[in-house]
């Protein structure tokens, strides 16, 4: 599901907005005895949040959170992350940060993806994120997010199924994962990160993605 467009958050930080303010405690709240386990998903387009306790057949989804951010916008043409698109990432966190202090869960793993990987600014924009929501989302590679693409998709193969090509097109990157389940053994699986496209919110940017194809 689609989420309308976000306004433009204020500029400074929480605790400039908001007097008094202090990070979300959800930490205390993980480790606990709980059977829910959370991911996060900080990406060049969207913030994520999932969280899933186990069932017969895999996760059952018991929250959930998405907001489009466009933590990438301006990217391209800056090389940093703009002080609007963090404003609007570090809202949609604080967020999910006050979701996990609600409900204990075993475990949780954030990551970030391309709009930090690329950033000059991104280690210190994922610093105001710890010290603004108590959230530490880390930084991945390409190949990671390939691959972690890679296990979340191997469920829906089928036993006879022995080759498969899986894209994964996201706000800022795209990757390709080849996954290869020989007869008669453990399904082995293999990836590598291609194709890179970024497209900018442009009359003009078809361009380039057209040429990088």
């Amino acid at each position: 599901m689609r989420l309308p467009e976000p306004h433009a958050e204020p500029h400074g930080s929480a605790a400039e907005r908001h007097p008094g303010y202090a990070a979300p405690a959800y930490a205390a709240r993980c480790g606990t005895p709980s059977s829910a386990y959370a991911a996060l998903d900080l990406g060049t387009n969207n913030c994520r949040l999932l969280v899933g306790a186990p069932a017969h057949a895999g996760f059952r989804v018991v929250d959930s959170f998405s907001r489009i951010v466009r933590l990438g916008e301006g990217l391209a043409a800056t090389g940093r992350l703009s002080e609007t698109a963090m404003d609007r990432a570090v809202a949609a966190l604080a967020a999910c940060a006050e979701k996990l202090a609600r409900r204990p869960v075993r475990h949780l793993q954030a990551v970030a993806t391309e709009a930090c990987r690329r950033a000059t600014n991104g280690a210190a924009f994922l610093a105001r994120v710890e010290a603004e929501t108590g959230l530490r989302p880390r930084i991945i590679s390409a190949r990671e997010e390939a691959e972690l693409a890679m296990e979340s998709c191997s469920p829906l193969l089928e036993e006879q199924d022995r080759r498969a090509l899986l894209f994964d097109i996201g706000g800022g990157s795209t990757e390709i994962a080849w996954i290869r389940s020989p007869p008669g053994r453990r399904r082995r699986l293999a990836s590598t990160a291609m194709a890179l496209v970024r497209c900018q919110p442009s009359s003009s940017a078809m361009s380039p993605c057209r040429s990088a194809w």
